[in-house]
């Protein structure tokens, strides 16, 4: 028995891209396809229509204004599942393996095909949906968190600062997906401990202190003036808020 397929009329495609003339090029052929077509010129319109609109796959640039494309890639693949095609012309392997570490499903290098396009979101639709068609669904658990410029891969246990990647040992893992889990709530130490640890807190460990610090080395900019983990005197720590960031 062959797949059910929906036509493809009752498909939606979001290209998020600034160069109108890529987005106009792309729409004239999906919709000779009979794709129905959105187009957003930066991140956050493209976010907004994702959560406004149902999409079933959308072609995403990485240099775009106020939200870039891998930033856009974390939020989708932390709240939705669908397919996502990187189109850019940062052709290096490094913007690609950030880019399908980040969750893209392909990367397109400009100058591209059209016709390859097409057939590749084709290929991506087939291979995305199940037998009976099924839409979009929220992620039961979310597969990355994300905080501003920090995202967080729960699979990898790896994390990315504006789209560059940043090991982390299995206690700075825990620590910050503690931390990040709830931005801008203080954790005193004895919370820390025995959430990271899973022990008794013992009132004299500098345990906390030393891997805060570890941590500050692999997260800051300048870890004598830390932005993300902040020390409040004589409470704990906190994960500065996005909006702080």
């Amino acid at each position: 028995m062959e797949p059910y397929a929906k036509p493809s009329e009752e498909r939606t495609i979001l290209i998020a891209d600034d160069e109108a003339d890529i987005t106009e090029l792309l729409r004239l052929f999906l919709e000779r396809e009979h794709y129905r077509v959105l187009e957003a010129s930066s991140g956050r319109e493209a976010w907004n229509l994702l959560q406004q609109e149902r999409i079933d796959l959308a072609v995403i640039d990485i240099m775009m204004p106020e939200l870039d494309g891998y930033q856009l890639i974390a939020r989708i693949r932390e709240k939705l599942r669908l397919p996502v095609i990187i189109l850019s012309a940062r052709s290096g392997d490094v913007d690609k393996v950030t880019g399908l570490g980040l969750g893209a499903d392909d990367f397109i290098s400009k100058p591209f095909s059209p016709i390859e396009v097409v057939a590749r979101i084709k290929a991506q639709l087939r291979r995305f949906y199940d037998l009976k068609g099924a839409e979009p669904l929220r992620a039961a658990e979310p597969l990355r968190t994300v905080n501003g410029p920090l995202v967080l891969d729960h699979e990898a246990c790896v994390l990315y600062k504006r789209g560059v990647t940043i090991t982390l040992g299995p206690l700075e893992y825990k620590l910050l997906k503690l931390l990040m889990e709830a931005p801008g709530r203080i954790f005193t130490k004895r919370q820390i401990y025995e959430s990271v640890w899973n022990e008794p807190y013992l009132e004299d460990s500098n345990t906390v202190m030393v891997q805060i610090s570890r941590l500050r080395d692999k997260l800051e900019d300048d870890p004598r003036e830390p932005q993300f983990l902040i020390t409040v005197k004589g409470l704990g720590y906190k994960l500065s808020a996005e909006d702080a960031l």
